[in-house]
């Protein structure tokens, strides 16, 4: 069956969170989002440009065994890579400030 079209970032963030329902994906979410975001932030600072790839592999990397070995679904980011983008920097945030868990009595 095909998947419904996503055509906003407030139409996606659902759909998002009902892909990160384990406690231990949103984890591996959380390590790869923090660590990328600290690597990029050196990077930056220190302009050593060439490691920038790297980025991308210690943020997503994490992320898609998150979805592929424990929640065992297909991560968004093959589908809707700046809203998932987006979404894990929403997602850690709320986190973070504890209003995650408010969020998904909204929701499911």
């Amino acid at each position: 069956m095909a998947e419904k079209s996503i055509k906003s970032f407030k139409e996606f963030w659902p759909f998002y969170l009902g892909e990160h329902r384990l406690p231990s994906n949103r984890l591996f979410h959380y390590t790869g989002t923090t660590a990328s975001l600290l690597l990029l932030i050196f990077l930056i600072a220190t302009q050593q440009w060439v490691w920038l790839p790297l980025v991308l592999v210690v943020g997503y990397g994490p992320a898609w065994i998150g979805h592929f070995v424990i929640e065992k679904n297909r991560p968004a980011t093959f589908t809707y890579p700046l809203w998932s983008l987006m979404a894990d920097y929403k997602m850690l945030f709320m986190a973070m400030t504890g209003q995650l868990k408010k969020e998904w009595p909204k929701y499911f």
